[in-house]
C-alpha cells in the first residue's frame, strides 16, 4: 500500500480551503490528492498530472468518486503551462510536487525500478520514451555510466561499478535487475554490502534519474509555476535527492530576491522518526514551501 510522505506538513503548508483549485503535478496513487479533495470541497478542483500511462489508467478507474472535481492528465509535468492552458484550469491556488516514486512503480509496474525483484531493466515512467536502463547499461561508454552513478547516485564506488558493468556486458548482455545487482555486488567491498542502505540503491536511483531525465524536467517546470499560479498561491515540493533539493532551494532563493516568492521556512522539513519507522521510504524526503507574491 502506498503511504503518502509528510502528509500532515503538506496539508499545513498547501493550506487548501473550500472551493480552491490545486495542481498535483505528480499525482501518482493520489494519496495527497485525496486529502486535498477533503479540504477543498464542495466545488474545489484538482488537476492531476501523471506521466505513466499504466498508472494513469489505474487512477482513472479508481478515482470515480471525485470525477466531477478531478481533471486527470497523462503527460509530463515539464509541460505544465501548456497543460493548464489547454484545460483552461484556474484560478490555481496551489501546486504540489512529490518527486518520489510511488509504491506501485516498485511493487507492481514490473519495470525494473527495484533490485528486490527480478525484472527487465526498463525504468521508464513513459513507455513511449525510447531510452531504457538496459540501453544505458549495455551500450553507453564506461565513463558516462561512471558519471551518471557519481552525479545522480552519489555513488562512491561509481568507477569500479562502471568498470565491472562494461567488463560483464562483453561476456553476456545485461538484461535484468538481478544481473545488475550481482555485478554491483562484485564491484563493491564486502563491508559496503552490510550498510543500512542497500549497496545497489544508489546505482538504481542514478539510472532511474538518467532514463527519465528527472533533473532537467524539474529545472524546466519550476519557472512555469510562477506563470500559472495566482498571487498568494502556495507551492509545496518534496524531493528525495540532494540534487533535486538544491534545484528547488536555488529556485526559491532567486525568486525571493526578485520579489516573486516568499519562502516559508529556511531549512527543509524532514519526516519525524515515527514516520520513518512506519514508512522507511520517507527517510530521505525534504519538503520546501513558498507563497507567490
Amino acid at each position: 500500500m502506498h503511504i503518502p510522505v509528510l502528509q500532515k506538513e503538506i496539508i499545513e503548508y498547501l493550506n487548501p480551503k473550500s472551493n480552491e483549485n490545486f495542481i498535483d503535478a505528480t499525482i501518482g496513487e493520489a494519496g495527497h490528492a485525496a486529502t486535498i479533495f477533503e479540504k477543498n470541497k464542495p466545488n474545489g478542483k484538482v488537476l492531476g498530472i501523471e506521466i505513466d500511462s499504466e498508472l494513469y489508467r489505474k487512477l482513472m478507474s479508481r478515482m470515480t468518486e471525485f470525477s466531477k472535481r478531478l481533471i486527470l492528465i497523462n503527460n509530463s509535468y515539464a509541460n505544465l503551462k501548456e497543460i493548464v492552458k489547454k484545460e483552461k484550469f484556474g484560478p490555481v491556488n496551489g501546486i504540489l510536487f512529490d518527486l518520489g516514486m510511488s509504491t506501485w512503480h516498485l511493487e507492481e509496474s514490473g519495470k525494473g525500478f527495484t533490485f528486490k525483484k527480478d525484472e527487465l531493466l526498463d525504468m521508464r515512467y513513459d513507455r513511449s520514451s525510447k531510452l531504457t536502463a538496459g540501453e544505458i547499461i549495455n551500450q553507453w561508454p564506461e565513463k558516462i555510466i561512471e558519471r551518471i552513478l557519481k552525479e545522480y547516485g552519489e555513488e562512491r564506488f561509481a568507477k569500479s561499478i562502471a568498470a565491472k558493468i562494461t567488463e560483464q556486458r562483453k561476456i553476456k548482455h545485461i538484461k535484468t535487475t538481478f544481473q545488475l545487482k550481482g555485478i554491483i555486488e562484485k564491484a563493491t567491498p564486502v563491508w559496503y554490502q552490510h550498510q543500512r542502505l542497500h549497496f545497489a540503491t544508489r546505482t538504481f536511483q542514478a539510472l532511474r534519474i538518467a532514463v527519465n531525465d528527472e533533473l532537467k524536467n524539474l529545472e524546466q517546470v519550476l519557472p512555469q509555476i510562477l506563470e500559472v499560479l495566482e498571487k498568494g498561491a502556495r507551492i509545496v515540493i518534496i524531493s528525495f535527492h540532494s540534487l533535486e533539493d538544491r534545484i528547488v532551494k536555488n529556485f526559491f532563493r532567486e525568486n525571493q530576491k526578485k520579489g516573486r516568492l516568499q519562502i516559508l521556512f529556511k531549512k527543509p522539513l524532514i519526516p519525524c522518526l515515527e514516520e520513518i519507522e512506519k514508512n522507511p521510504k520517507a527517510r530521505s524526503a525534504k519538503l520546501r514551501a513558498a507563497i507567490t507574491i
